[in-house]
């Protein structure tokens, strides 16, 4: 995708308020990617991604930032905590495991898409041998009609979805769980393709729906007409050219010059960085190049510093990115603004139950202040202060709401209304105040 950083920024503005430092940085990392992918392959091996730390408190748009922009461009992305990895040789997940982790989101986008390329097929399959099924059943109501024009009739009364809740009998793939195995030792191993792969196609009757028949016959008829090779080989181009890796909570692995053994922090920093430099992890879908995975490492660095990183690991980040704490203004714009704004969620939630839910320009004011003057006067989490204030603010009339067998009840939520309503935290806020 050739978006510009200019108009990369305009789309993550749907979602996310504010950090335009952040959002500038994400937007030409993401550009020069594509610029990368113009130049003559001599000197596309020479350009690497320029990774990016976000330093910032709590639920500033951190996560979101990151998931939005791979979602942008449809590139494979994983999140993962760096706490969750320990030193190689202890109990515990092995930093390769994310590489294998972003390669199996690669298989799964890739093959999505093939999915997509081929369900015209698949689901005029499904559709046709349903349908034999359901002549079974039916043929006391076939009467005079052909068979083929009885058949050609239930075709399209499945297509049209007349007969999604009847039950009926069907033989389907069995395809048997993965087994998980126990964390640091890989993949989980898919024993229904070991058995594929020896020809072995283990079928099994069950009684289900004819919706849940059609969607699992339609996955299990893309799945033979998809080449799975070919969504091997594409996955893996995807997951070392466009893959973005989103590394959070790096600051609790931050070394504090501790002497001896760390196996959770220092030891985790120095196995990071061969796989942030550039080293080949083999998977079980081949090997992965990680030289041109785009890495952004987040924490709130509240305690340790960036400079408390090895300076190896600082060196493979060389852009760093301040996000800023949520001011009023920001709060405002983010119950407001977005495209999936909270209070249009709410509103929408209690629609179902025939309540219209109208926010006025004076209770956003006053949501914004007390979210802000809570985290001020509490722990700071950011945007996500906001869904405990509309959780207090909303509960009697999620608790009352009779159904929508209802009429239509509207309920306007204004300053006095919030006063009100948060009257418990907003008093409990001002006693903080004092408390030494």
């Amino acid at each position: 995708m050739d978006m510009t950083p200019k108009q990369i920024v305009h789309e993550l503005n749907k979602y996310i308020i504010g950090q335009d430092e952040a959002k500038k940085a994400v937007a030409v990392a993401l550009r020069n990617r594509y610029r990368r992918s113009r130049l003559s392959p001599e000197m596309q091996d020479e350009v690497t991604p320029k990774n990016i730390i976000m330093k910032g408190p709590t639920g500033v748009g951190k996560t979101e930032i990151a998931r939005r922009l791979a979602k942008l461009v449809k590139a494979p992305f994983l999140k993962v905590e760096a706490t969750k990895y320990t030193e190689v040789g202890y109990v515990g997940r092995d930093v390769e495991s994310m590489v294998r982790d972003l390669a199996e989101c690669a298989i799964r986008l890739v093959k999505e898409e093939k999915t997509q390329e081929v369900s015209y097929k698949a689901t005029a399959f499904a559709e046709r041998r349903i349908a034999k099924v359901l002549m079974e059943n039916l043929k006391d109501e076939r009467g005079e009609t052909s068979k083929e024009v009885f058949e050609r009739n239930l075709v399209d009364a499945i297509h049209e979805g007349k007969y999604d809740n009847t039950v009926i009998e069907i033989e389907v793939a069995d395809n048997p769980k993965p087994l998980e195995l126990s964390p640091g030792q890989g993949a989980a191993i898919d024993l229904g393709s070991i058995f594929n792969g020896l020809g072995v196609n283990k079928k099994k009757k069950r009684r289900i729906t004819v919706k849940e028949a059609k969607n699992l016959i339609i996955a299990e008829e893309a799945d033979k007409l998809i080449d799975n090779d070919a969504v091997n080989s594409e996955a893996i181009r995807r997951a070392e050219n466009d893959g973005i890796i989103f590394i959070d909570e790096i600051d609790k692995i931050a070394g504090k010059g501790n002497q001896g053994a760390d196996v959770s922090r220092e030891g985790v920093q120095r196995d990071i960085l061969p796989i942030v430099e550039g080293c080949t992890v083999m998977t079980k879908y081949g090997p992965v190049r990680t030289d041109y995975i785009l890495f952004i490492a987040a924490g709130a660095f509240h305690v340790s510093k960036v400079e408390d990183l090895i300076p190896e690991l600082q060196g493979r980040f060389p852009i760093q990115v301040e996000l800023k704490s949520l001011t009023k203004q920001d709060f405002v714009n983010i119950l407001t603004q977005p495209q999936n704004a909270i209070t249009m969620q709410y509103a929408a939630l209690l629609g179902v139950d025939n309540i219209d839910l109208q926010f006025k320009p004076d209770a956003i004011e006053r949501i914004a202040e007390v979210a802000v003057d809570l985290n001020n006067t509490s722990e700071d989490i950011g945007a996500r202060r906001l869904h405990t204030v509309m959780e207090y603010l909303l509960e009697d009339i999620s608790f009352n709401a009779g159904g929508n067998d209802y009429p239509l009840v509207t309920v306007e939520v204004n300053a006095k209304y919030v006063e009100e309503h948060l009257d418990k935290i907003i008093s409990a806020r001002d006693m903080r105040k004092y408390i030494l």
